[in-house]
């Protein structure tokens, strides 16, 4: 899309049209201190051209390229993406980011993000759900902030600290100016979380992610027992949705509200974003639920249509006092994630779920017998964390010589972790790959 400036004169004429004389006179509202002073320090503009290829020279300086066997996932993966996915999506008719309300101008759009839900809602076993959010991580806070509507004489949540590091912090942005508390829940010696530390009746939720940030299977229906002895809502949160292909939705174990990540549906990595927020919950909250979501109607001839439905809970309706202020990402990564999961159908979810699951075991069994030790001794889906003898970081290195990306350090998120490495294997990931580090590990 290209970018059109107004030209001086043209920003004059419309500020003298509204009676302004300057800039600074459009956000009285907006105080001194909260405003940047001076020239900002930018580089020179370029051109169209200059631009496209300082674009390029920058894609040119990226180390990791596709030659690379990436073991990489925590939250974001790497998937095959049928050829027939990129080719619908990105047709025009498709190809936008635009929220549909003018039903008679969009029922095409309206009835994709109808069969997204649709699609959805089986995957995560819920009754309902959303035209998605911005991505997961928004998601799980939109979900506890929702769970304390629902509960509005509790003041507390809990999350646990097997749960994405990065969603858990934006978590903390979003309740840091709340009164509201965010209490971390800790996980155990099997990498699941510690559920002995729930206290019963003080939280209005309380959030788990399966499989969780090390890969680690929880025992969903044991959370939501618990959890529910209290009178708490149980938020289940996950980063890799085609786990559902294999194992049993967070909806049908007991699961109030649900969300998470659907990158691994169709959706490039592209360097880490943009995402896709899918978002579930029971019947009974839906009025509480945030985002946008599209409902099937008929029109004065009888005909079935499409129309967005309850926007009294919406800004544009309520302004402040909305149920949420985000907005949804129902354009193209939702109908792309709608076209993936149409397309590979329930059989080919399961058989894509468990070849995932299988090369992973055969990594694991792999590195043991590598001399290599699994930290968690708890069910697994496509990741899990591995101790290595030695210096690993000198076989990481030796590794990476080989286009081979081994894995995530821990350190980095859980200091108790330094050392211990977050691997991840897809149906992308060669035997060929798997025998070579299990190899370097060996010698």
């Amino acid at each position: 899309m290209r970018y059109l400036p107004h030209t001086e004169e043209e920003i004059k004429t419309m500020m003298a049209r509204i009676g302004v004389a300057d800039f600074s006179e459009l956000f009285p509202t907006v105080s001194g201190d909260c405003r940047y002073e001076g020239e900002m320090n930018l580089p020179k503009s370029h051109s169209e051209w200059e631009l496209e290829a300082h674009m390029h020279g920058l894609g040119a300086m990226t180390e990791i390229g596709p030659e690379y066997a990436v073991l990489l996932g925590a939250g974001c993966y790497h998937h095959n993406i049928p050829s027939i996915i990129p080719a619908l999506a990105g047709r025009s008719e498709f190809l936008t980011a635009y929220t549909p309300y003018q039903p008679e101008m969009a029922q095409g759009t309206l009835q994709g993000v109808f069969e997204y839900q649709t699609l959805t809602a089986r995957l995560l076993g819920t009754d309902i759900a959303n035209a998605s959010m911005y991505d997961g991580a928004s998601a799980l806070a939109e979900a506890l902030l929702m769970a304390l509507r629902l509960r509005k004489k509790k003041r507390r949540v809990a999350v646990s600290a097997a749960v994405h590091p990065h969603y858990r912090a934006v978590v903390d942005a979003y309740f840091r100016p709340t009164e509201f508390e965010v209490v971390v829940l800790p996980y155990g010696e099997d990498g699941r979380t510690d559920l002995t530390a729930i206290d019963q009746g003080e939280y209005a939720a309380i959030a788990l992610q399966s499989p969780n940030f090390f890969g680690v299977i929880e025992e969903l229906e044991r959370a939501a027992t618990a959890i529910h002895a209290g009178d708490g809502l149980f938020v289940a949160c996950f980063t890799e949705p085609l786990s559902f292909g294999l194992l049993k939705n967070p909806g049908s174990q007991g699961a109030d509200i649900v969300c998470g990540e659907g990158q691994s549906l169709g959706i490039s990595r592209s360097f880490g974003g943009p995402g896709l927020g899918m978002f579930g919950c029971r019947q009974e909250f839906v009025r509480s639920m945030p985002g946008r979501l599209v409902g099937e109607t008929v029109d004065l001839d009888g005909k079935r249509g499409f129309v967005l439905t309850l926007s009294t809970r919406e800004q544009h309706i309520r302004r402040e006092k909305a149920t949420s202020n985000i907005c949804s990402n129902q354009g193209i990564n939702t109908i792309t994630a709608a076209m993936y999961m149409a397309a590979l159908g329930g059989s080919g979810m399961r058989r894509l779920a468990r070849l995932n699951y299988d090369k992973a075991e055969y990594m694991k069994n792999a590195l043991i017998d590598a001399g290599a030790r699994l930290l968690f001794a708890a069910p697994t889906f496509n990741e899990f964390v591995f101790e290595f003898p030695g210096d690993f970081n000198i076989t990481y290195r030796n590794l990476l010589e080989k286009k081979i990306v081994a894995g995530l350090d821990l350190g980095r998120y859980y200091p108790e972790l330094s050392g211990k490495f977050l691997l991840c294997v897809t149906e992308t990931t060669s035997k060929e790959v798997i025998d070579r580090v299990a190899e370097e590990v060996r010698s």
